[in-house]
């Protein structure tokens, strides 16, 4: 058939196809591809293919894709990655899919990172250390061995654990090797708190003392207290020390020097816990910047401007119960914004700058469970068994890890937390060394530490 006479039949043939009903194109396409030879099918074989299996992902402009890919959940997309080369290449390259699914399992993120394939490898990573958390497989534990007595005080900074005991001694300790740094002669600890060059030793003795690391010598005494300290902090810049005594007060001191330079007064029982921060917030009592004292005891927290004057007054007394019938434990949070504390009822969050409660959670049985860190998306908790994570934007545990008989002390200072950074959110450098310490019955310190991501 000459071309001229074949597209005017092929012309007559596609009008009358396009008149007929569904089932009957059916049929015309049945009976053509029945009498079709090898030539025939192998085309239509081929045409077929690129038709009906069009790679809408290849097609669309990459704006469109990752818009559409934002939809489809983190498992999804991995198994999206495996459909073909270009499908891997487009998902990998979409940064803003990879971000949010870190950001959903606690992670941080650094904005300023755009390289398209770190994020997704983040996500990988992220995603294999919320599975052990989830599998209670993420920690490893240790021991440190080197005290004759109790160990009552522990204080943990920068890869260093501090542990004051009954021996009449402090040890400083490598968290990471094991090893002790160094070892002094000192009064029997009740706290302690360290920088590069010196230790300040609070004591059941009443007193509160500084030692210098390299030499062991005692460097300055400061007496004063009637009862035991059981809480210290101090600031080189401001040249001041504080304590908080089984005397119901918390006294003020010019680190350099040993002088009291005031003793504040209002508790009605053992004053457990001092911190001393910079404020982070304005309100009508003070700016960003300032210092501020908290002291705790077994029902209130106090509020103290003691950057502004040394003769300073109390600028807010907080509790969970007026009638004093629920008591408060002794270790309490403070990052300049938030104050944390955990009661029988629960853990209380108060904001800094109204001084409000914001938040309770009552998702444990608080009358057994203690507060060792709290951070913007985890917390740190224990009781008598296990050690607990909790995602604070769902209030649910995600982890626990079980915890050896341990020396229990409702009061004192026989455990804390290690790293705090991850509690702000995980980044894959964070989590790493320790997590947890508590003094055992055998005068060892059991130390739980993060496991490595294998």
């Amino acid at each position: 058939m000459e071309k001229k006479d074949f597209e005017a039949w092929l012309d007559n043939i596609s009008i009358t196809f396009l008149s007929l009903t569904d089932l009957q194109k059916n049929e015309t396409l049945d009976h053509l591809i029945s009498l079709s030879g090898a030539v025939q099918l192998r085309h239509l074989s081929n045409n077929l293919e690129i038709l009906l299996k069009r790679d809408f992902l290849k097609l669309l402009p990459l704006e469109l894709s990752f818009y559409l890919l934002k939809w489809l959940d983190p498992h999804t997309l991995l198994t999206c990655c495996l459909v073909s080369k270009q499908w891997n290449k487009v998902i990998s390259a979409c940064t803003e899919v990879w971000q949010t699914a870190c950001k959903n399992l606690g992670w941080q993120i650094d904005d300023s990172v755009q390289d398209p394939l770190h994020w997704k490898k983040v996500y990988l990573k992220a995603i294999l250390r919320m599975k052990q958390l989830k599998d209670h497989e993420a920690f490893e534990t240790s021991s440190l061995i080197g005290h004759s007595a109790r160990v009552y005080a522990l204080y943990y900074k920068d890869g260093l654990l501090c542990t004051g005991s009954d021996d009449l001694s402090a040890k400083l300790w490598d968290v990471s090797t094991g090893q002790c740094i160094y070892g002094i002669q000192t009064h029997t600890c009740a706290t302690v708190k360290f920088d590069e060059q010196k230790l300040v030793t609070g004591s059941f003795d009443n007193t509160v003392a500084c030692w210098e690391w390299s030499s062991g010598a005692k460097t300055q005494h400061f007496r004063g207290h009637t009862g035991a300290v059981f809480s210290v902090d101090y600031n080189d810049e401001l040249d001041v020390l504080v304590s908080g005594s089984a005397d119901f007060t918390v006294k003020v001191w010019a680190l350099s020097t040993g002088t009291c330079l005031n003793t504040l007064t209002g508790h009605t029982e053992w004053v457990t816990k001092v911190v001393l921060q910079k404020c982070k917030v304005k309100s009508l009592m003070h700016s960003p910047g300032d210092y501020i004292l908290l002291s705790a005891d077994k029902y209130e927290i106090k509020i103290w401007p003691i950057g502004r004057e040394i003769n300073c007054k109390c600028l807010k007394t907080l509790s969970v119960s007026e009638d004093r019938s629920i008591s408060l434990q002794p270790r309490l949070h403070f990052d300049g914004k938030y104050i944390v504390c955990s009661s029988a009822l629960g853990l209380y969050q108060w904001d800094f700058a109204s001084y409000d409660i914001v938040r309770v959670i009552k998702t444990l049985d608080f009358s057994n469970v203690s507060l060792l860190g709290f951070g913007e998306i985890f917390a740190l908790l224990f009781d008598n068994r296990y050690l607990y994570i909790m995602d604070l934007r769902t209030e649910k545990l995600i982890s626990r890890w079980p915890l050896p008989e341990y020396r229990k002390s409702k009061r004192g200072s026989s455990f804390l937390a290690g790293e705090m950074s991850w509690l702000n959110g995980l980044n894959g450098q964070n989590d790493m060394g320790l997590v947890f310490a508590t003094s055992m019955p055998d005068h060892s310190i059991h130390l739980v530490l993060w496991k490595e991501h294998g």
